[in-house]
């Protein structure tokens, strides 16, 4: 509100008598900063939103080409983990640790711990978890619209600082100019302090 109504000014003292040339710098400034906010930071935040969309999506690609989905049978059901015999916490997090085994993608038999959904899990049933090449357990590969999504945060997080920054600067230079001209008026107060009052009097 305070950039619009400097800029609106700008225009207002062009032939003001009154007009000050701090006033018309101060405008400027606002102005200035503006065009940076609505023109510039949108363009920041576009290109870093580009940018990540890329390298997350390649590294989407490579997630997926180096994980695989493989079906692990139930050997037993395993004790909670210590941080997870809070109520609260297991209320939280449904699944259910076992001891399985499973066939890697390299066809070696591998057996572990591993985390199910399954409700009451009993030996022999079977479950779905993520592996590497090697059998070894890996998380989920990121899928392309989650991807896309940060990337999208990213770019509006972006431009939404370019913008702070910007306001930052201008306030920041407003504020030195109000300084120097407290400090101008100051000086004026200090030459002018010694006829204070006597003019007219016939001193």
């Amino acid at each position: 509100m305070r950039d619009m109504r400097a800029v609106r000014g700008l225009w207002r003292w062009r032939h003001n008598p009154l007009r000050r040339t701090t006033d018309l710098v101060e405008a400027w400034v606002a102005l200035t900063a503006l065009l940076l906010i609505l023109l510039v930071a949108p363009v920041i935040g576009s290109l870093v939103g580009s940018v990540a969309e890329d390298s997350l999506q390649k590294s989407v690609r490579e997630q997926r080409a180096s994980r695989h989905l493989v079906t692990a049978t139930v050997v037993r059901e395993l004790d909670r983990a210590p941080l997870a015999a809070d109520p609260e916490t297991a209320s939280r997090d449904s699944r259910t640790r076992v001891l399985a085994h499973w066939t890697a993608p390299d066809g070696t038999y591998q057996n572990g711990p591993a985390l199910t959904r399954l409700k009451s899990p009993e030996p022999g049933d079977r479950f779905t978890i993520w592996t590497d090449e090697q059998g070894r357990m890996v998380a989920r590969p990121l899928d392309p619209a989650t991807a896309s999504t940060h990337a999208v945060l990213a770019g509006f997080g972006v431009a939404l600082l370019t913008a702070c920054l910007v306001e930052g600067g201008r306030r920041l230079i407003v504020w030195r100019m109000v300084l120097r001209r407290y400090a101008r008026w100051d000086q004026a107060w200090e030459r002018a302090g010694p006829d204070w009052g006597r003019t007219g009097t016939g001193s």
